[in-house]
């Protein structure tokens, strides 16, 4: 017999939809904008007073829970959900960023304490002379003085009750005045099972804070220790997890900050290049003036379409970093508010989502840039009957119609030099004519990824760029060939390293016998022999290889190269022969 649970989730009701709240402060609801008042921080960890929360506008949660399940035939696959009973979760939505927050038991009243904004309330208080607090015995009088020992704020009537009891006729007294420069004058946390005992220990069992009483009671023989030896091991655990989903945060602001800074760049080179256009366009009339204007509209027009494509940009980034709160914001609250079931159900979701952030890719650089330029001197054609000259130019390479050229593209040798040149052109195809390109060349074996080739890029200032590297050793290397990150036409292409080219150190010819002058006990690599015990081979007897060869190898081809090494493919008495 099992139990099944499947939640399903039915909308009852909704906030109305509106403009999303800001946050005022440490101090301040986002909702009513007036200091926190009993304030309960939400899962998305944001901050509001209870009864702003009581005034939401709730909705429901429907969760079926499942009876007893049973097969109809032996071995079926299919079973029948009973449901026994509905149990409505009430939920909420946050005021400032519309997180789904599911209400406790409890409702509003059960969620947590933000002691935090309690503490940042009263130093705000106190900077005000203690304006707005009220005695905490009588709750009626202002605050004038403060019980360091009971951490209660106190009016001048109850300041003397509280000297005349015995109980606490020592405790010190300070006045609220003196009390501007502290950090933390927050009340002592109180146990709501025991209101009268401070927190002061954690139970790692139950993973929550209890003080004496619950230790002795319900926690009893639990783990427990004071907080203040436990914090170290639970707020790592918190900074760890912080610790990796923070840098992304961190770089996505940054990116942003930069396409901000981008855009004020494009900006002020925009102003440059018209204030330059319009000192060159004040030295002609009517024809001077109609082309400054059309000048003016294309370069309007640069601006329009680069800032477009920063702003799209832009929105994808925005649109990573909502993705990765969104996540973060998630997870926080299911580990805060979800039961162990619920943990268990929605971790492979959660998890696989995390991962996936985790892994995000995402450009810090802005996808355009700022290089528009003025070229005065470059005629324009006729405006009104009159030459004109001055045209903006915002000419950029094209990876894609780049070309490379070169004998040494697809092959080298070992220790020898190899090069072969890039020729950039622009998206139409025409040659960029101009260097200063971003040109970045990499050459790694095939085998041996981690141990790249030193390379050279000599910049012609023609739009072609000389590409130079030289292997240490044969085989199969890849070469990128990338500008502005993308690769160029052709790029990556494989390269075959040969060994470097060896010269024969004998002669090519047709006898041994011959070649050495007649020596019968020269030897020749091809294993020829003559008749009548001569070592060398010729003359069409028997082994001679029928055709010239080199007498140092056996080749055939007088312009191949040598195999011989040092005499381990020839005989050791193989004697040097010479041409005659």
């Amino acid at each position: 017999m099992s139990e099944n649970k499947k939640p399903l989730l039915g909308i009852l009701s909704k906030v109305p939809s509106g403009s999303t709240l800001g946050s005022s402060g440490k101090t301040h609801c986002p909702l009513c904008m007036g200091l926190f008042k009993a304030p309960r921080l939400l899962p998305c960890l944001h901050t509001v007073c209870t009864t702003c929360l009581e005034q939401l506008e709730p909705f429901s949660v429907v969760e079926f829970r499942g009876g007893d399940s049973d097969t109809s035939s032996e071995g079926s696959i299919y079973q029948e959900l009973k449901p026994r009973n509905l149990q409505p979760q009430i939920s909420i939505l946050c005021p400032v960023c519309d997180a789904h927050v599911d209400l406790p038991v409890g409702g509003v009243k059960a969620l947590t304490i933000d002691h935090l904004a309690l503490n940042d309330v009263m130093l705000e208080s106190l900077r005000g002379e203690g304006q707005g607090l009220v005695c905490d015995l009588c709750s009626d009088r202002e605050v004038e003085k403060r019980c360091q020992t009971c951490k209660a704020n106190l009016c001048p009537f109850c300041c003397q009750a509280h000297r005349r009891q015995k109980k606490t006729a020592y405790h010190t007294m300070v006045d609220l005045k003196d009390l501007k420069g502290y950090s933390q004058v927050g009340k002592p946390i109180l146990c709501s099972t025991h209101p009268a005992e401070e927190l002061r220990l954690f139970c790692e069992l139950c993973d929550q804070p209890v003080c004496r009483d619950c230790v002795v009671g319900e926690h009893r023989e639990h783990p427990c220790d004071f907080t203040s030896n436990v914090i170290h091991k639970h707020g790592d655990l918190v900074r760890e997890l912080l610790k990796g989903t923070q840098p992304h945060m961190e770089a996505l602001e940054e990116a942003l900050d930069q396409m901000g800074r981008m855009n004020s760049a494009l900006q002020e080179r925009v102003e440059a290049v018209a204030a330059n256009v319009r000192t060159f366009s004040e030295g002609y009339i009517k024809a001077i003036e109609e082309h400054r204007d059309k000048l003016l509209k294309e370069l309007e027009d640069i601006r329009v379409q680069k800032e477009n494509s920063l702003q799209l940009q832009k929105a994808q980034l925005e649109q990573m970093l909502a993705d990765i709160r969104t996540g973060v914001e998630f997870t926080q609250h299911l580990l805060n508010s979800g039961s162990d079931l619920e943990i268990l159900i929605t971790k492979g979701v959660v998890v696989e989502r995390l991962k996936k952030l985790n892994k995000i890719e995402y450009s810090a650089r802005p996808g355009v840039n700022d290089k528009i330029s003025f070229s005065p001197q470059e005629k324009a054609g006729q405006c009104r009957g009159y030459e004109v000259y001055g045209t903006i130019n915002t000419k950029e390479v094209d990876p894609a119609k780049c070309v490379l050229q070169g004998e040494d593209l697809h092959k080298a040798r070992e220790k020898q030099t190899a090069s072969f040149t890039l020729l950039c052109k622009d998206a139409t195809g025409e040659s960029m004519g101009k260097g200063g390109d971003d040109v970045q060349v990499t050459v790694v074996p095939k085998d041996k990824k981690d141990s790249p080739v030193k390379t050279m890029v000599q910049d012609n200032k023609d739009g072609t760029y000389q590409v130079s590297y030289t292997p240490k050793e044969p085989g199969v290397y890849v070469v990128w060939v990338c500008i502005k990150e993308q690769h160029v036409q052709g790029s990556p292409f494989n390269v075959t390293v040969k060994k470097k080219h060896r010269s024969h150190p004998g002669v090519f010819h047709c006898c041994t016998f011959c070649s050495s002058g007649g020596q019968k006990s020269a030897r020749c690599a091809c294993g020829g022999t003559m008749p009548g015990g001569y070592l060398g081979c010729g003359h069409g007897h028997k082994g001679h290889p029928g055709r010239p060869h080199w007498s140092c190898c056996g080749k055939f081809n007088e312009k191949s190269e040598c195999t011989w090494a040092n005499g381990q493919s020839a005989p050791r008495s193989l004697l040097r022969t010479v041409a005659l």
